[in-house]
């Protein structure tokens, strides 16, 4: 990916190194389980497993005089390149409909993390928390990115960073308050896909990003495109439940499968219109 003559973000906060004090959210027991099960997935809405923080919260003190390498700094200066060319795109597709583009923050840290969400491990990758509207990410998840699913180099990783960057157009949009009062009322087979729905929507917004940097840019280079389906297979729902437990259990799934993942990833990506990408109007997925 063609990254470093792009413009730098200032919407970046970096926490890395700072220490997270107090008890954890959920403990031992069956908390540690779920804990465990969301680790399979990235992008995960957190309000499902950190609505109850409360009052047991940790809360983070303050930054530890911790070096880091030139390659960390760098991967930090391409996740700000990364965030200002989303902001550059949605900036200008917002505005083509009279709208305006609120630019979210991008959360670095290191190990765990507290958000208006609750409190976060690492082991949960990154996810878009709608309460204060941060995208929060451990940068230590691309290692587990490229040997874990398959997927590495950095169109893989930017893949990432659009994919939580479209939860955040979904907040904007009101899509994400009508799908959580819809969950709300509906099983868990219906909750599920429900959320299934809204992450394919959020490959579909990483695809839109994708077709305008390069149009307006060219940032992509031969072998990019081919790094982010690598990057949404990765993370289908099937594969991780293969993985993990040897079958799968379509009636569970949260994200959709490897397929799904592609294939909407692609279309926001060929089209470039974010109006190709409802997902809930789609009869088949």
């Amino acid at each position: 990916m063609r990254w470093e003559k792009g413009r730098r973000s200032d919407n970046i906060e970096d926490r890395r190194g700072m220490r997270v004090t107090g008890k954890g959210m959920l403990g031992g027991g069956i908390g540690t389980i779920v804990l465990a099960l969301v680790a399979m997935y990235f992008g995960v809405d957190p309000s499902v497993v950190l609505n109850q923080a409360g009052s047991l919260a940790p809360t983070q003190t303050e930054q530890q005089a911790t070096p880091f390498t030139p390659e960390e700094e760098k991967l930090k200066e391409f996740m700000s390149v990364v965030l200002a060319d989303t902001e550059d795109v949605w900036g200008t597709l917002f505005k083509g409909s009279g709208q305006t583009y609120q630019q979210p923050k991008l959360v670095l840290f290191s190990g765990a993390v507290q958000s208006a969400c609750g409190h976060a491990e690492a082991a949960m990758g990154p996810f878009y928390c709608p309460g204060d509207q941060k995208l929060y990410l451990d940068m230590s998840f691309f290692n587990d990115l490229a040997q874990r699913h398959d997927a590495p180099g950095d169109f893989a990783q930017a893949y990432v960073v659009a994919h939580e960057v479209g939860h955040h157009v979904q907040t904007l949009l009101g899509v994400s308050d009508k799908v959580h009062a819809a969950r709300g009322q509906a099983s868990e087979a219906e909750s599920n896909a429900l959320q299934v729905r809204m992450e394919l929507q959020a490959d579909c917004f990483a695809g839109v990003w994708a077709h305008h940097a390069n149009r307006q840019r060219q940032v992509l280079e031969p072998g990019d495109t081919e790094e982010a389906l690598a990057a949404a297979a990765g993370v289908g729902d099937d594969r991780l439940q293969k993985q993990a437990q040897g079958y799968v259990v379509p009636e569970s799934f949260t994200h959709g499968s490897s397929a799904q993942r592609m294939e909407w990833f692609q279309r926001g990506m060929q089209t470039g219109d974010p109006g190709q990408c409802d997902t809930f109007k789609a009869a088949q997925l």
